[in-house]
């Protein structure tokens, strides 16, 4: 994994409109993540968390993360991607044109890419920026999940 990308503050934002921030390192899914995530959002579907029904029934032959825990982790891994010095809070806005393409499988290795897609300045010197993300399984050959983040960063 390469070291998160600084920028030095809020106001820098726009100087790296279209940079790519590459990829994480490999994050394991375990039955315990998604146990831990089916416990905190009451999504206790069989197909995530019942082992020995999803090998019989499910067409997957295994347990399989919910996809919005796959979307959960993004504010877990981005840090590893990019950091901005010198702000006093980041708010995360909403998401867009988000797909689930795959399931992601208990025992996979998942990781994150990222593409500063488009910064715009708000009142009071906020940013407002928009993430190009794509969550990759190891060994699959697209991403599972992609779409848009996106997030106003004050000063």
């Amino acid at each position: 994994m390469a070291h998160p990308l600084i920028i030095p503050d809020v106001a820098s934002l726009p100087e790296y409109e279209g940079t790519d921030l590459g990829v994480t390192g490999w994050h394991d899914i375990d039955q315990a993540k998604i146990d831990t995530f089916a416990e905190a959002t009451g999504d206790h579907q069989w197909i995530h968390v019942d082992p020995e029904r999803a090998v019989a029934e499910s067409p997957f032959g295994a347990t399989v993360a919910h996809g919005y825990m796959t979307l959960a982790l993004a504010p877990v891994l981005l840090p590893e991607l990019v950091e901005v010095s010198k702000l006093s809070q980041i708010v995360n806005i909403g998401l867009d044109k988000i797909r689930l393409r795959e399931p992601v499988k208990v025992g996979s290795r998942l990781r994150l890419g990222a593409t500063m897609k488009n910064v715009r300045p708000m009142k009071g010197g906020t940013m407002r920026l928009v993430l190009d993300v794509r969550f990759e399984v190891e060994g699959a050959k697209r991403p599972v999940c992609t779409g848009e983040l996106v997030f106003v960063y004050f000063p």
